[in-house]
């Protein structure tokens, strides 16, 4: 499903971890937003990646489903593709 992932963490470490992480799962679309489509094992795996490696006290990660007909009726300004413009195969 279309997920979107969205962060706030303070440590340049722990921020630059979590976004090598989400490289291998979606694109990033801002600095602190990936869109990607993953299923629910993968949703998963995110939220055992920041138990185990962010401070849940200092850091923040949202993780949004969104319908294929809700990503449609996204606007974008300015530069970057838009979600349903990127090729994408299951192996």
């Amino acid at each position: 499903m279309n997920t979107v992932v969205v962060y706030d963490i303070a440590a340049n470490k722990r921020r630059d971890k979590f976004r090598t992480f989400l490289k291998e799962l979606g694109i990033r679309s801002q600095k602190s937003v990936f869109e990607c489509r993953l299923d629910d094992r993968e949703v998963r795996e995110i939220r055992s990646y920041c138990r185990t490696n962010l401070d849940m006290q200092e850091d923040a990660v949202r993780i949004y489903r969104v319908c294929a007909a809700c990503m449609e009726k996204g606007v974008i300004q300015g530069q970057g593709l838009s979600f349903s413009q990127l090729d994408w195969e299951i192996l």
